[in-house]
């Protein structure tokens, strides 16, 4: 049964499934953790289109970083997104995964949740930034709520460059992609080609991974301005429970003192500028936005700015450097 025909399974009225997308590292996990903080009830599916998703959640391999689908080709995955979806667990396909203890823990872990999220009737929220090519297709194909995060480049770059997200070979999954390429990424394809066979500094890196990401951004905003939510977290940072309370409204999501309080402790001033893990949310949120101007020397800066120029007045002035 699909929960968005008629009335969940608790009797409320269903809602759109979520779609959180943009760029990696920029903040996807929040935007996603906050929703799914809300009286309403959203559950949260992390990142199901990385290759390295777990079977029980989506039971299809894929063979590439940042797949593409499209009306083309997306006919083989339909089934299992639409399960996914459902908050159908794949317990035999996750079975078949298992390895080791660790594996088995968090099957059980997932299988509970997803079971709970069922029950109660829970709207899907997929947290995925390696599906920021596919956004269209799935907003179109599943009736998909959408939030696109952009951030700056140098915030970007600062990031990859802290972490050491070296990118070379999975350039390559780029180009062997030809719907992708024909689609989004054309005017790429050498600097693409040499970035997958040459090791590259870590900030030129960056810089044509913001660009690749953002491309697809860009063509969203372009032809979803007024139906999609677009949001700088560096707004979000600045102003994150003002920011946060007009996204749910826009959503339909319910707003409360609760979500407003995991708001304001995710982002407050007493939490690291620099998060102790990739994956934590708390940090000093003001800060942190603009901790790339210690970060990044200055000639990485003129770098960065330089080398996404095309495309960075789409979404920042001048005064944003």
């Amino acid at each position: 049964m699909d929960l968005r025909e008629g009335a969940t399974a608790n009797g409320r009225p269903p809602r759109k499934p979520i779609l959180v997308t943009g760029a990696i590292r920029s903040g996807t996990g929040w935007v996603g953790q906050m929703l799914a903080a809300s009286p309403t009830p959203i559950g949260y599916i992390w990142e199901p289109f990385s290759v390295r998703h777990r079977p029980g959640t989506l039971a299809v391999p894929w063979q590439h970083w940042f797949p593409y689908l499209c009306d083309e080709n997306a006919a083989p995955y339909v089934p299992a997104i639409e399960r996914s979806l459902q908050f159908d667990y794949r317990t035999a396909a996750e079975l078949r995964s298992i390895r080791n203890a660790k594996d088995a823990g968090r099957m059980a872990r997932d299988w509970y949740r997803w079971r709970v999220q069922r029950r109660r009737g829970a709207a899907p929220l997929y947290k995925d930034p390696i599906a920021v090519f596919s956004a269209e297709w799935l907003a179109r194909r599943f009736d998909m709520d959408v939030v696109v995060t952009v951030r700056h480049p140098c915030a970007f770059a600062s990031s990859i460059k802290r972490l050491h997200w070296a990118y070379t070979k999975r350039f390559g999954d780029l180009l062997d992609q030809p719907l992708l390429m024909r689609d989004f990424l054309s005017h790429y394809a050498d600097q693409l080609r040499d970035y997958s066979r040459h090791d590259h500094d870590i900030v030129d890196q960056a810089i044509l991974l913001w660009n690749i990401q953002n491309e697809a951004v860009a063509h969203h905003h372009e032809r979803h301005a007024s139906e999609w939510v677009f949001v700088r977290l560096e707004d979000l940072s600045h102003d994150p429970v003002a920011r946060f309370r007009d996204m749910f409204e826009r959503l339909n999501v319910t707003w409360s003192d609760g979500v407003a309080e995991l708001v304001r402790s995710t982002s407050d001033p007493s939490n690291p500028v620099v998060a102790s893990r990739a994956d934590s949310i708390r940090r000093d949120s003001a800060a942190s936005a603009t901790s790339w101007k210690r970060t990044l020397t200055d000639a990485e800066i003129v770098r960065v700015r330089a080398g996404t120029e095309h495309l960075w007045p789409r979404f920042y002035s001048a005064e944003d450097w």
